[in-house]
C-alpha cells in the first residue's frame, strides 16, 4: 500500500504525474473544487465580518462529487503523508485548503504538504517533492475575497434586474464591465461621423530601377493630414477635403519638375516579442489560428497536463498556461540558447540571454508559457497531437524560440522629393538580417489606416540628392475615416488586460458568460450588444456609478493582489467595498422603481394588426411581441441581428435582413383547426403553438440546426389507469421522445417510468428506472426519488450478478478505447469483463453443447 497520497485537480494531470513517482505514491484527482459557497442562499454572514459558509459541492450531471470526497478521505486515512498538488495559483491554493479541511483526518495526525510546479516534467516533479511547502494563507484569502465579492454582487444586484427587466438575468462584477465596453464601443460607432480626405501619389522613375510611388507629404510648410480628424487641425497641417481640391493640386504638380531633395538611410533593429503570458496567447491564437479564448485554453490545458508521446507515454508539453509573468528559468534559458546555436547558428544567438520585464503586479513565481523541452519541435510531434494541440504548441514553441534570438535588421531609406511647393515622400525598408523573423512574426489586430506605418518591405532605387526624376503619373485617391472597430475576442481581452480588469484565469469565462447570457452576440467574429445587453448595461451603470466602472473594477483587482501579497487583510478589503456598495444598493432599489423596463421598441411591424413590435423578456429569454398586447398576442423569435444593426450596414447585412424578413412572413397554419400558429418560447427553445389555444393544443417543434418544423403528435389514450388519481394514462411526445403520463397533466404530474426489474439496494422498496438528464442522456435512478437518491450513470444489467463478490447486478459502459464492458460497482471489487468476451464464451459453450 502506498505511504504517500498526492492529490491534483484533474485525472489527466494525475495520470501524467503518477509515472514520475514510485510505488510509494498514490496520485488521485479531486476533479476541481470540492467545496464552495452554497448554491442556494448568500452563504456569507455580513454581520459576522463576512464569515463564509462552505459546503461540499453536490453531485451534478456526471460528476459524483460526494463519492470523490469519500474516496479521497479513505485514501488519506490509509496514507502517512498527504501532498496537495493543485495548480500554482489562487484557485489551486483554495482547492488545497479545502482538501486539507475536508479529507485530512484529525486523528491520527497526518503530515500535509503543498507542492507546486510550473511544468509537469520528471525534473520539475522531483524538485517539487524535494522541497514541499505549506499552504499559502494569503493566496487562499485572496481567492476567498474574490469569491465573496462575486457572490455579493451577483446575489444582491441580480434581483434588481429580475424586477425591472424580467427573466432570470444576472449581473457580475467583471462580466458587466465587459458588456459595458462592448455597448460603449457600439455607441461610438453609432455617433461616428465620416470625414472625407484625399491622398495623392506620384509614380516616378529614377536613373536606376525600380519605379516607385511617393505620397504627397507637405504643401509648403504644412503636413498633409490623413486618417485621424477627431482633433482640430493644427496650423502646421492641411486637410485635402474634396475632389476639386485634389485635382487642382494634381494639375499644378504635373507641371513641376520632381527633384530629389534628400536621401536618408539608417539601420533599424526590430526586437523579438516576449514569450507568451495567458492574455497574449489568447490574443495571438485568435489572430493567427482563429481560436476562441475558450478553445485556446482547452488545448493549452491538454498540452500542460500531458499528451501521449509514443514510447515516452504521457508528457507535459508546455508550462502552466495561466500566467502573467514573462520570467524564464535559468535551466530553460540555457536549453533554448543551446538549441538556437545548434539549429540556426551563432549569428542568431545574442551574446547574452534576453530578459523581459513583467507587467506590474505579475506573479513572478510563475514562468512564461513555453515548451517544457524546446528540442521537441512542432514537426516532431505532428502525428502525436490533435489539430488544435499541434497548432497551439507550434505557436508557443515559435514564440519562445524567437524570444531568445537576435533582432532582425533593416536598412530604412526615406527619400524626400521636391516638386514646386509640394514635397513628396517615400520610405523603403530592406531586410539585411532576418534574425528572429526566421521563426516567428507577431500578428496584428487591425490593419493600420496609414500605409506608411506598416513594416512591409519596399525596395527603392539608389538615388542622389538633386537627381531629377521622371513623372509617370500622379493619382488622387478618395478615403473616408472609419469608426473604431467592434471588439473581437482578442481585442476585448487586450482591452480588459490594459485596464487591469480580470486575471489570466478569468478571461475565457468572461467571454463565454456574456454570450451565454445573450448580452452580446458574435457576428463575423465581432461582438455586438443585444437589446437585452444594452438595457441591462444602461440600468446597472446608471444605478451603480462606481461598481461597474472600469477604474473601480481595476482597483478591486489591485486590492486582491495586495491581499495575495500579504499587504491587505481580506476582511478589511471586503468591509471597504461593502460599506459603499450597501449605500449604492439602497439608492438603486429606490430609484429603480422609476426605471422599470418592460420592453424595447424596434422598427419591426406586427403582420396581424400593423402595430409596432417590441422586444420583451420572459423566463426563457427575449422575444418580439406586438405593442398592442393584450388586444393582439402576436409573438415571434428575435432575429439574430435584431439588436446589432450597424450604422453602415453591408450588402451582406442587407441580404441577411431580407432572408429574415422572408422567413418571418412564412406564418404556418395549424393543420388541426386552420388557424395561424404563433412563434413561442418554452423551456427547451422556440416552437410554434396554435393561436386557438386552449381549444386547440397543437404545437410544432423547430429544429435548431435546419429551422424545419415537425408536428407533435397528439396524446394517445391508453386503457391503463393512473395510480394517483385514477384517470387514463396517455402516450405523449416530449423533448426526448415518447413517454407515458397521466391525462390530467399538469394537475397530476404522474409519469410512468421504464423500470429495469432491479430492486433498489439503498431504500429496498423502489425500483431502478430509466431517466433522462437535461441534455437528453439516459441515467438510472430509484423510483422513490427524491426520498431515495440512488443514481447510476451506467446501465444496471438485471439478472447478472458479480462472480467475485456476488453483487446482485453489474453496470454496463461503452467507451471508444475499451468498447462495451461490464463491471462491478462494489467498493474493493475490481471485476470487469468485455461484452465481446461474454459473447465468445457463450458461442463456445453453445458449440460444445
Amino acid at each position: 500500500m502506498a505511504k504517500n497520497l498526492v492529490i491534483v485537480e484533474s485525472p489527466a494531470k494525475a495520470k501524467t504525474i503518477n509515472k514520475y513517482l514510485g510505488s510509494d505514491y498514490k496520485v488521485l484527482a479531486s476533479i476541481g473544487h470540492i467545496k464552495d459557497l452554497p448554491s442556494k442562499g448568500l452563504g456569507v454572514d455580513i454581520e459576522n465580518n463576512f464569515e463564509p459558509t462552505y459546503e461540499v459541492i453536490p453531485d451534478v450531471k456526471k460528476r459524483n462529487n460526494k463519492k470523490t470526497v469519500s474516496d479521497l478521505k479513505r485514501a488519506a486515512k490509509e496514507s502517512d503523508t498527504i501532498y496537495l498538488a493543485a495548480d500554482p495559483d489562487r484557485e489551486g491554493e483554495a482547492i488545497c485548503q479545502h482538501l486539507a479541511e475536508e479529507i485530512v483526518p484529525k486523528k491520527p495526525a497526518k503530515q500535509v504538504f503543498r507542492v507546486m510546479f510550473n511544468e509537469i516534467t520528471k525534473n520539475a516533479i522531483k524538485d517539487a517533492f524535494k522541497e514541499p511547502k505549506q499552504i499559502n494563507k494569503d493566496l487562499v484569502d485572496a481567492q476567498q475575497a474574490r469569491r465573496i465579492l462575486d457572490r455579493l454582487v451577483g446575489y444582491k444586484v441580480s434581483p434588481i434586474l429580475w424586477k425591472t427587466v424580467g427573466g432570470k438575468l444576472s449581473a457580475g462584477r467583471v462580466q458587466t464591465v465587459a458588456v459595458r465596453l462592448v455597448v460603449e464601443r457600439e455607441r461610438e460607432i453609432e455617433v461616428f461621423v465620416q470625414t472625407e480626405y484625399w491622398t495623392i501619389a506620384a509614380n516616378l522613375t529614377a536613373k536606376l530601377p525600380p519605379n516607385f510611388d511617393a505620397r504627397l507629404y507637405k504643401i509648403e510648410d504644412q503636413t498633409v493630414k490623413t486618417g485621424n480628424f477627431e482633433q482640430d487641425l493644427k496650423k502646421s497641417e492641411v486637410h485635402i477635403k474634396e475632389e476639386k481640391q485634389a485635382k487642382d493640386i494634381v494639375a499644378e504638380a504635373e507641371k513641376e519638375n520632381f527633384i530629389v531633395d534628400s536621401v536618408t538611410t539608417k539601420e533599424r533593429k526590430r526586437n523579438p516579442t516576449p514569450p507568451f503570458i495567458t492574455s497574449k496567447l489568447q490574443q495571438e491564437a485568435a489572430r493567427k489560428l482563429g481560436f476562441s479564448v475558450k478553445r485556446t485554453m482547452m488545448a493549452a490545458q491538454k498540452l500542460y497536463e500531458g499528451v501521449e508521446i509514443g514510447k515516452e507515454g504521457l508528457v507535459g508539453l508546455i508550462t502552466y498556461m495561466r500566467s502573467d509573468s514573462t520570467r524564464v528559468s535559468d535551466t530553460a534559458l540555457a536549453e533554448i540558447r543551446g538549441f538556437i546555436g545548434g539549429e540556426y547558428g551563432a549569428d542568431y544567438l545574442p551574446e547574452k540571454p534576453t530578459f523581459y520585464k513583467s507587467k506590474k503586479g505579475a506573479q513572478d513565481a510563475h514562468e512564461a508559457i513555453r515548451p517544457t523541452d524546446a528540442n521537441r519541435t512542432p514537426e516532431s510531434l505532428r502525428n502525436q497531437l490533435s489539430a488544435d494541440e499541434f497548432k497551439l504548441y507550434r505557436l508557443v514553441w515559435q514564440r519562445f524560440v524567437a524570444s531568445q534570438m537576435s533582432p532582425a535588421i533593416f536598412d530604412q531609406t526615406t527619400i524626400d522629393i521636391k516638386a514646386g511647393r509640394f514635397m513628396f515622400r517615400v520610405t523603403g525598408s530592406v531586410q539585411k538580417f532576418d534574425g528572429f523573423l526566421k521563426v516567428y512574426q507577431e500578428g496584428r489586430d487591425e490593419k493600420p489606416e496609414n500605409e506608411e506605418d506598416t513594416d512591409e518591405e519596399r525596395a527603392l532605387p539608389k538615388v542622389e540628392q538633386g537627381e531629377q526624376l521622371k513623372l509617370n503619373k500622379i493619382t488622387p485617391e478618395q478615403h473616408f475615416t472609419e469608426p473604431p472597430p467592434r471588439y473581437s475576442e482578442a481585442t476585448l481581452v487586450k482591452m480588459l488586460e490594459e485596464k487591469g480588469i480580470g486575471r489570466p484565469s478569468t478571461y475565457a469565462a468572461i467571454m463565454t458568460t456574456i454570450q451565454d447570457r445573450e448580452y452580446v452576440e458574435k457576428i463575423e467574429g465581432r461582438f455586438h450588444p443585444t437589446g437585452l445587453g444594452t438595457t441591462v448595461n444602461d440600468l446597472l451603470v446608471a444605478s451603480f456609478t462606481d461598481l461597474f466602472n472600469t477604474d473601480y473594477t481595476a482597483q478591486m483587482e489591485t486590492a486582491l493582489d495586495e491581499i495575495e501579497d500579504g499587504k491587505l487583510n481580506w476582511r478589511n478589503a471586503l468591509r471597504g467595498f461593502y460599506d459603499k456598495f450597501s449605500v449604492d444598493l439602497k439608492n438603486a432599489e429606490i430609484t429603480i422603481k422609476d426605471k422599470k423596463q418592460t420592453s424595447i421598441p424596434t422598427d419591426e411591424i406586427c403582420d396581424k394588426c400593423g402595430a409596432g413590435m417590441v422586444i420583451k423578456f420572459g423566463r426563457f429569454g427575449q422575444f418580439l411581441a406586438c405593442a398592442n398586447y393584450p388586444e393582439c398576442k402576436t409573438t415571434r423569435e428575435v432575429s439574430q441581428k435584431r439588436s446589432a444593426v450597424s450604422s453602415q450596414p453591408s450588402a451582406e447585412g442587407e441580404d441577411q435582413k431580407q432572408k429574415t424578413d422572408a422567413q418571418a412572413e412564412e406564418v404556418p397554419v395549424c393543420e388541426n383547426c386552420g388557424k395561424e400558429m404563433a412563434l413561442k418560447r418554452g423551456r427547451f427553445g422556440a416552437f410554434y403553438g396554435c393561436t386557438g389555444y386552449p381549444d386547440c393544443k397543437n404545437i410544432r417543434k423547430i429544429d435548431k440546426k435546419s429551422g424545419a418544423t415537425t408536428t407533435v403528435a397528439p396524446p394517445v389514450q391508453l386503457d391503463e389507469k393512473c395510480p394517483l388519481d385514477g384517470a387514463n394514462l396517455v402516450i405523449r411526445t416530449g423533448r426526448f421522445g415518447e413517454f407515458t403520463s397521466c391525462s390530467n397533466y399538469p394537475k397530476c404530474s404522474y409519469v410512468k417510468r421504464e423500470t429495469l426489474g432491479i430492486a433498489c439496494l439503498k431504500c429496498k422498496t423502489g425500483e431502478i428506472a430509466v431517466k433522462k438528464s437535461k441534455r437528453g442522456k439516459n441515467f438510472y435512478g430509484c423510483t422513490n426519488y427524491p426520498k431515495c437518491d440512488a443514481v447510476f450513470w451506467d446501465k444496471p444489467i438485471a439478472n447478472v450478478s458479480c462472480p467475485n463478490c456476488h453483487a446482485p447486478f453489474l453496470l454496463e459502459k461503452t467507451t471508444k478505447k475499451e468498447g462495451t464492458f461490464r463491471y462491478c460497482q462494489t467498493e474493493g471489487c475490481d471485476y470487469k469483463i468485455a461484452v465481446s468476451d461474454l459473447t465468445q464464451s457463450s458461442d463456445t459453450n453453445s458449440a460444445n453443447t
